[in-house]
C-alpha cells in the first residue's frame, strides 16, 4: 500500500514537473520569436561646403556650392576614415563632368539621382555599405559676378 501512495505522488511530481518545463521552454521560445531585430544605427554628418567651378566658354563662369548631410551605418565606424572627404570627392567628380548640368537652372538638376549615385559611388569604392543615405542641405550657383574681389 505506501509503495503504491509513493509511486502515485512521485508520478505526480514528475507530471507537475514535467507540464511546468514544457510551460517554460514554450515562453522562452516565443519571447525570443517576438523579440524585435537590432536595429542598426546611424550617424548623420554634415559635409563643409564644396565648391565646384563650371567653365564654359574656356572661362571659369561661376561655381556650384553645395553642402551635404549623410548617414552612416556602424560599418561605417570600423572603416576608421572620415566618410565626408570620400563624398566630397565624388560629389566634385560627378558635377564638375555632368554635361547635364545647366547651371544657370538648378531647379531642373536631377538632385535625387545625384544622390543615389553618390551613395553607390562611395559605398563602391569603400567596398563597404558605409553611407546609407545622401542630403543636399544646400546647392547655389553664385556667378563670377557675384563674388566681390
Amino acid at each position: 500500500m505506501i509503495k503504491l501512495v509513493a509511486s502515485c505522488i512521485w508520478i505526480c511530481l514528475v507530471t507537475a514537473a514535467a507540464g511546468y518545463g514544457g510551460a517554460m521552454w514554450k515562453v522562452q521560445q516565443m519571447a525570443a520569436a517576438v523579440a524585435p531585430p537590432k536595429l542598426e544605427q546611424v550617424h548623420y554628418h554634415k559635409t563643409r561646403p564644396l565648391n565646384v567651378p563650371m567653365i564654359a566658354n574656356g572661362a571659369v563662369q561661376g561655381y556650384v556650392v553645395v553642402q551635404f548631410g549623410y548617414t552612416e551605418t556602424d560599418k561605417a565606424e570600423r572603416l576608421g576614415m572620415p566618410l565626408g572627404v570620400f563624398l566630397l570627392d565624388e560629389a566634385f567628380r560627378i558635377i564638375y563632368s555632368d554635361p547635364k548640368l545647366d547651371f544657370h537652372h538648378l531647379e531642373k538638376y536631377d538632385v535625387a539621382g545625384l544622390t543615389r549615385t553618390l551613395v553607390k559611388k562611395v559605398n563602391q569604392r569603400l567596398n563597404e555599405d558605409a553611407i546609407k543615405e545622401v542630403l543636399v542641405e544646400e546647392i547655389n550657383f553664385v556667378s563670377k559676378d557675384e563674388i566681390s574681389h
